[in-house]
């Protein structure tokens, strides 16, 4: 969350920042507008306070010498009357601030490049030669050969972008989790399983309300919403409490199903399992110092990067400009796996740091120099399940079905889907 003292001493630099976010510097100007308002009513309250808190030591010396009070008392009573009207008007200005406050993104870091839209982004590296397949199915296609994913059935009983996964499928992203789990863990990170439910003040929190509402799933008699991912719960886990240093970094992962709605998404990636309201994802959170966060950005997407490694899969990493960016990032690394059947890298995995900007909405600090200070949060994919499992049925098919990765044959008890004869 953007600070009042970084409004009101760097708006120039606020203004900037917005901007190469693609964002409404104009909002910057209103602010202030507002912060002015609210400064100049807050001292005429505050000088009113003072001047009631002076008559009521009047008040109580003049009973003391049994003197005739009357005319001080309803003189407080009328500054009274004049602080309650004078406070109505703060908490209205405040409150106003706070919601323009709340739908502003994070500021770039100054190592992010600035651009646009992804036609900026920037290529850090690359892993290992796309396999040149002749021909080659797209997932779906193979996962009907096969039989192994049921999408006209997922559509009946829910709706577009559900599926029923059948078979090795289903044991297929058993064994994904499970692996990537077991990975996660032997990293350094705490396993979590998080609630699938959380309130208002969690999306608030890490930037999903109220901004994104319309992404969520909502279940309007609870005042819960269903996660997105399990970077909200994750987060939240600390929200509102002071942590010691020498606790610092904390790591956690977790698997989580995660629900968003694709509203933006229309017509976009209509077949197949690439993009889903419902669809299972093993998330990484960090809650680091400050000084030490870029560091642990860079381990976190070794970390995602890992993974594929491990299952072969050639990917790519691509630095995000200021346009690109999520909402609560100030820096982000997208890791993109090959598609044959596409020709192109698609995103698995967004790993980004978000420096205080979540730690302040939901009130998480560390014991600094005998003072609470806010800490720096990070998260990102490790990995998108469903993604992961078209990057190998892509990758490894051959004419007969799909070989499975030597890292995922032991969980799996499987070596290959073969085709029905």
């Amino acid at each position: 969350m953007i600070s009042i003292k970084l409004l009101r001493e760097q708006p120039d630099v606020l203004r900037a920042a917005l901007a190469k976010r693609n964002a409404d510097a104009a909002a910057v100007d209103k602010l202030l507008s507002l912060d002015a308002d609210w400064r100049v009513v807050k001292a005429k309250a505050d000088t009113f306070k003072a001047e009631r808190n002076k008559h009521s030591v009047e008040i109580s010396e003049g009973k003391k010498k049994g003197e005739d009070v009357s005319q001080i008392i309803a003189k407080m009573q009328e500054i009274s009357a004049k602080i309650k009207g004078l406070d109505e008007q703060v908490a209205f200005l405040d409150e106003q601030m706070q919601a323009m406050l709340l739908v502003l993104p994070n500021m770039p870091h100054e190592s992010v490049p600035v651009g646009e839209d992804e036609s900026a982004n920037v290529q850090v590296k690359t892993h290992a030669e796309p396999a040149q397949i002749k021909e080659p199915l797209a997932h779906y296609e193979i996962a009907q050969k096969a039989g192994i994913i049921d999408f006209e059935r997922g559509a009946k009983v829910a709706g577009h972008r559900f599926v029923f996964l059948r078979g090795i499928a289903a044991r297929m992203e058993r064994a994904l989790v499970s692996f990537m789990m077991d990975e996660h863990v032997k990293k350094g990170y705490a396993e979590i399983y998080p609630p699938l439910l959380v309130n208002t003040k969690a999306m608030l929190g890490t930037g999903q309300l109220p901004k994104f509402a319309e992404e969520l799933y909502k279940c309007e008699k609870d005042e819960l919403y269903l996660i997105p991912t399990s970077e909200v719960p994750l987060t939240n886990y600390f929200a509102g409490e002071i942590l010691q240093k020498e606790e610092l970094p904390v790591k956690f992962c977790a698997y989580s199903p995660c629900f968003r709605r694709e509203a933006g998404a229309y017509q976009k990636d209509i077949k197949g399992i690439m993009r889903q309201h419902q669809f299972s994802k093993v998330e990484l959170v960090k809650f680091c110092e400050p000084q030490n966060s870029f560091d642990e950005l860079e381990k976190m997407t070794e970390d995602a990067e890992h993974i594929l490694e491990k299952l072969g899969l050639p990917y790519r990493r691509m630095l995000l400009c200021s346009g690109d960016m999520g909402f609560a990032a100030a820096k982000t690394y997208d890791i993109e796996v090959w598609l044959p059947s596409q020709g192109k890298y698609r995103e698995i995995s967004s790993c980004s740091n978000c420096m205080d900007f979540q730690a302040k909405r939901a009130n998480i600090r560390y014991w600094e120099g005998g003072k609470p200070e806010f800490l720096h949060t990070l998260n990102g994919s490790g990995l998108a399940v469903g993604r992961t499992m078209i990057a190998i049925l892509e990758n490894y098919q051959d004419e007969n079905g799909v070989r499975m990765p030597k890292a995922l044959q032991k969980y799996l008890g499987e070596e290959r889907i073969e085709y029905p004869k």
